[in-house]
């Protein structure tokens, strides 16, 4: 009997866990209303580059060094469209060139992307790789939470991770189509509930179908109030959160 090879699917089986679908569903219709109803050709390269610039300082913000990281991860996200397309494609590619545009001027030359992992964790970092370049089912939020928390719990390059992880999560949502235009702020959407992506990331790590479900959901409300604050939000100029270039005294 000739027998057919069954490729699993891992993103779809976690993208159906309690409570997820129906928040991706949520996160969808926050992201419709912002770009759908108003139209791809409604977009410009200037309300991109606000909305990145925006994004860059909200990471900067959330890793606890506004001041130290703020200009290497706005020098990020001015790549972050051109990274996109590789980073299912050439994931390693795409990674060490966010770290060496990230890090520049903060980490020795010799260090700029270079991953240090012990064998295990360089293991998972390989799965990883494999879930970015292989076709899944699972909706692009899903990869795309999943990439970020593997890089920020997995820390591969021992600096600037956790922006890095936040870099590559809005690449993937930029190549699965979620935001092709870049005009989503999710790291806004993170920095707007800081406390529910540090439990999140806590959950993540942790492990347990439990603790993905909650990173995923947080991902999702968090895709949500980044499209809340995008400069193509209906009835609203953009403004950046108060809070996003320091954190509270």
């Amino acid at each position: 009997m000739r027998q057919t090879l069954v490729v699993s699917d891992p993103l779809a089986d976690i993208s159906r866990l309690e409570g997820v679908p129906s928040a991706i569903v949520s996160s969808r219709d926050a992201v419709d209303a912002v770009l759908r109803n108003r139209g791809m050709r409604a977009i410009t390269p200037a309300q991109s580059a606000a909305a990145l610039l925006a994004g860059a300082r909200a990471s900067a913000a959330l890793s606890g060094d506004p001041d130290g990281w703020l200009a290497g991860s706005v020098r990020l996200s001015t790549e972050l469209r051109a990274l996109s397309t590789l980073i299912r494609v050439s994931p390693f590619q795409a990674l060490a060139r966010a770290h060496a545009l990230l890090a520049h001027g903060r980490v020795a030359e010799a260090e700029l992307g270079r991953v240090r992992l012990d064998a295990v964790a360089a293991a998972r970092l390989a799965d990883l790789a494999q879930l970015l370049t292989r076709p899944t089912t699972a909706p692009g939020l899903v990869l795309a939470a999943v990439a970020h928390a593997e890089v920020a719990t997995l820390a591969p390059f021992g600096t600037g991770d956790d922006l890095v992880a936040r870099a590559v999560e809005h690449m993937v949502l930029i190549a699965t189509g979620v935001d092709p235009r870049a005009v989503l702020v999710p790291e806004a959407g993170h920095l707007m509930r800081r406390g529910e992506y540090d439990s999140g990331l806590t959950a993540y790590r942790v492990g347990g179908a439990t603790g993905v479900r909650d990173w995923l959901l947080h991902c999702a409300r968090a895709l949500a109030s980044g499209a809340e604050a995008s400069p193509l939000a209906p009835h609203r100029s953009f403004r950046e959160p108060p809070d996003m270039t320091r954190r509270p005294p």
